[in-house]
């Protein structure tokens, strides 16, 4: 984790409408995108999705965007999702794919949002089970937690096997874990990435790698499905040792890592007989994905600053 001013001033970028267009039309930048974004239309992200699925691994596609500030916008997400979807089953890429899903995306946080959203989520959903690809509702900033575990509710009493995401940065994560702490609960657990106070959120990097390894644990000994998202070697071992002694086979749990980090540790874990599955993230809306993914480790920012220098 970088420095708290550091990573704070890097996570209000992702929210900068000016910097968004500075960082968006430089050419410069195109290089240091595709590192962490598939491309920006279906075609690179289906091609991305055959390549990983022929090394062993398992996808989980992300169609770009947040922050929808219309109805139309938000209808012409899950028109995305829809299309992605389509394509995968053409492919033969559908079963056991996974996609992740913003709420904000679909309108959460529009007049009505909350209604409209899930209405939308479970329009995707729906569109999804048919072909056999599995949805996971990603978390967005602490604000949106109880609305989006609400709509996780409402829309596993349909489909059970919808997923959710748990921050364990946040201070309110364990008791959260513990709710969703069930058999047949697909939880992706992840450490966070977004700029929160402290009042709600740990900010010293060992004391969210602590809060981790007890979200972790309470989901393993609930009997959930946990979704280990990290990048973090020393928690990838640890989370090893308890669904070991869990007695976890690899249809209990799986690993998560993003699109273009530690690949080399990903295609290891696999010829362990781990599962391991990898967010591929796609589309035109990258800006705010990338800049997280920046504040998230220093090594990103030195590369990126690296390829604005040596062109």
């Amino acid at each position: 984790m970088l420095a708290p001013v550091l990573r704070t001033t890097l996570l209000g970028a992702a929210r900068n409408d000016a910097l968004r267009r500075v960082v968006t039309t430089s050419p410069a930048t195109r290089p240091v995108v595709a590192r962490f974004v598939a491309g920006e239309d279906l075609t690179a992200a289906v091609r991305a999705v055959r390549e990983l699925a022929g090394e062993g691994l398992r996808v989980c596609l992300d169609h770009l965007g947040e922050d929808t500030t219309s109805p139309a916008q938000a209808r012409a997400t899950v028109d995305a999702y829809r299309e992605l979807f389509a394509r995968l089953a053409a492919e033969g890429l559908a079963a056991g794919a996974e996609a992740s899903v913003k709420l904000s995306a679909l309108g959460q946080a529009l007049p009505g949002g909350r209604r409209t959203s899930t209405d939308l989520a479970a329009e995707l959903v729906a569109a999804a089970h048919e072909v056999g690809v599995l949805v996971t509702l990603d978390m967005e900033g602490s604000g949106t937690v109880d609305a989006t575990l609400g709509t996780l509710r409402e829309l596993r009493a349909r489909f059970p096997t919808v997923g959710g995401v748990l921050q364990a940065m946040l201070r309110r994560t364990e008791d959260d874990c513990r709710d969703l702490a069930h058999p047949g609960s697909r939880v992706r657990l992840v450490k966070g990435a977004y700029a929160e106070p402290a009042a709600l959120a740990h900010q010293d990097r060992a004391e969210v790698d602590r809060a981790y390894v007890r979200c972790l644990r309470v989901l393993v000994e609930g009997g959930a499905h946990p979704m280990v998202a990290t990048h973090d070697l020393r928690l990838v071992r640890i989370a090893q040792d308890l669904l070991s002694r869990a007695g976890r086979g690899p249809e209990g749990y799986e690993f998560q890592m993003l699109y273009g980090i530690r690949t080399a540790e990903q295609r290891g874990l696999v010829a362990q007989g781990a599962p391991v599955r990898v967010y591929v993230p796609y589309g035109t809306d990258w800006y705010g994905y990338f800049v997280r993914r920046l504040a998230e480790r220093p090594a990103n920012v030195a590369f990126f600053l690296r390829s604005l220098t040596t062109r």
